[in-house]
């Protein structure tokens, strides 16, 4: 029988049993306290002489039942610890920035939006199959929690070789139950190596260079364009003056 349900959907399996003896002796059942009678589901499932079977259900929150029965006249009971458990719908894991500079900072956040109960969770930041952070949670809620948990990080180049991923684990161990995983989806950091100080300052002073040789190149070719043109019109202008001139003058 299982003490462990989700939100609204748990049902629990009661089984009442009598004491060893006649099959047919009769026994009286009893049930504590007594609004839960009233607020909880009962079905009979199944009955037989020596026991009964109950189906449990419209169960929201924890809840212990205790059944008192009489049995061969005499008074026995038995105790049932019903733990809801709400598990995350989805967890959510961000990198802020998600392109960042070797040796900058970065952070990690991982968010699950609700779930119960907060105690039994731990959130688990991975790189790789290697762990970076665990994040517990202390106290009782009456109604299911946001959690996070958030790391703040230095970029490395090795960083970029695996993704980021946010596992979450609720540990229902310590009260009869199991251990449950939902996992993020992966992330992948954008890593770039800054450019040194000195190569900056040779690549301006060479753009420089090449500009300023540019512009004089382009100022020298005008300056020669037109002094080469200056020439031509001159001596077309004496030559065209000459031949106006009459052939009189021309042959003193």
């Amino acid at each position: 029988m299982s003490p462990f349900g989700c939100s609204g959907l748990l049902v629990a399996v009661l089984a009442l049993l009598c004491c060893p003896g006649s099959g047919e002796e009769t026994f009286e059942v009893r049930m504590w306290p007594e609004r839960l009678v009233t607020t909880l589901t009962k079905t009979l499932l199944d009955s037989q002489p020596q026991w009964k079977r109950y189906l449990i259900s419209n169960v929201s929150e924890d809840t212990d039942l205790q059944c008192y029965f009489l049995c061969a006249g005499k008074h026995q009971s038995k105790h049932l610890s019903i733990i809801v458990y709400q598990p995350p719908e989805q967890v959510v894991l961000k990198l802020q920035p998600t392109w960042v500079a070797v040796g900058n900072s970065f952070t990690i956040e991982c968010r699950v939006p609700a779930v119960e109960p907060l105690e039994s969770l731990t959130l688990i930041l991975l790189h790789g199959n290697k762990t970076l952070h665990n994040q517990t949670f202390e106290g009782r809620a009456a109604v299911p929690q946001e959690a996070t948990a958030t790391l703040s990080s230095t970029a490395h180049l090795e960083d970029r070789k695996h993704n980021f991923s946010c596992l979450a684990q609720l540990d229902l161990r310590s009260r009869g139950g199991g251990v449950f995983h939902w996992v993020s989806e992966p992330q992948m950091l954008e890593i770039y190596e800054p450019m040194p100080d000195n190569q900056m300052v040779i690549i301006i002073t060479v753009v420089s260079v090449l500009l300023f040789l540019f512009v004089t190149s382009v100022l020298l070719c005008f300056v020669f364009g037109q002094h080469w043109r200056q020439r031509r019109t001159g001596t077309y202008g004496v030559r065209a003056a000459w031949r106006r001139l009459p052939r009189a003058f021309r042959a003193q």
